[in-house]
């Protein structure tokens, strides 16, 4: 997996991390069982700051992508608790669908995005 860090971006480095680990987890680049780099090796190779690294796996963590072990590093495990995962995913839109209704996008504007995105994610 290729990481690539935008300096310049408003976007918080290690919220770049996490969300490139999860958009890749999204399009099947990264599977249940894979391994990332090493807080060391990834931190060296885009050229950020270790601490960086690690707080990215820890909320990726936290939140049930990844796990952590000592001896296999961080290796991605998908947290099966389906009520608990739509009860994250309905806070996160409820926020999303909030922004879009104060800019005035319609339901069809949102139903297509939506479609549009799952595609992307299920390869179509």
């Amino acid at each position: 997996m290729l990481f690539e860090i935008d300096f310049a971006s408003e976007e918080a480095i290690y919220t770049q991390v996490m969300n490139q680990v999860i958009l890749a987890i999204a399009t099947n680049q990264l599977q249940e069982g894979d391994s990332l780099p090493s807080v060391r090796s990834l931190a060296d190779a885009v050229g950020i700051n270790m601490h960086t690294v690690n707080k990215a796996y820890g909320i990726l963590r936290q939140e049930g992508y990844i796990t952590i072990d000592r001896r296999k590093g961080a290796v991605i495990a998908i947290q099966a608790d389906r009520q608990k995962n739509l009860a994250e995913m309905k806070e996160l839109l409820r926020m999303a669908l909030a922004r879009g209704c104060c800019k005035r996008l319609c339901r069809d504007d949102i139903h297509n995005l939506i479609d549009e995105i799952l595609d992307e994610y299920n390869g179509e």
